[in-house]
């Protein structure tokens, strides 16, 4: 039995009420086709829309967009099937997070400012600090 209060399901058994999930992870893993990473970018990019409205960000489609491919782009070396097969299912667990709302607002912002920069860029462009640093220079830190 399902009873449903927008924007979740609830499933009951046995009395109880359990949290109903997208099962996307799963559907990924019963994909056959060539290209799975392809699959997995397009259906992000369906629901940009609805994540960039869940979670009040003002963003354009397109920088989104080039976040997502961004991130993609990062794992584009892999080259062993089961590897890709992981991280194409995480990517969907990413997404269903996402869509169900276990992620703040501050994860999908760092997650997209990385994209756009790729990973570690903020941390390139930081201050180095050497072993004679003093307080101040810890505190400027940029």
């Amino acid at each position: 039995r399902w009873l449903c209060c927008w924007p979740f399901r609830f499933r009951v058994i046995r009395g109880e009420f359990t949290m109903a999930s997208l099962q996307l992870a799963a559907k990924a893993r019963q994909l056959v086709g060539i290209n799975k990473a392809a699959r997995l970018y397009r259906s992000i990019c369906k629901e940009i829309p609805n994540v960039m409205t869940i979670y009040d960000i003002d963003i354009p489609f397109d920088e989104a967009k080039k976040a997502i491919r961004g991130h993609i782009a990062l794992n584009e070396y892999l080259v062993d099937e089961r590897v890709i097969d992981m991280v194409v299912e995480k990517g969907y667990m990413e997404l269903e997070e996402a869509l169900l709302q276990h992620k703040q607002r501050p994860h999908m912002l760092t997650f997209l400012n990385t994209g756009w920069n790729g990973i570690g860029a903020n941390v390139a462009n930081r201050k180095k600090l050497g072993l004679d640093a003093s307080i101040d220079d810890q505190f400027n830190r940029a």
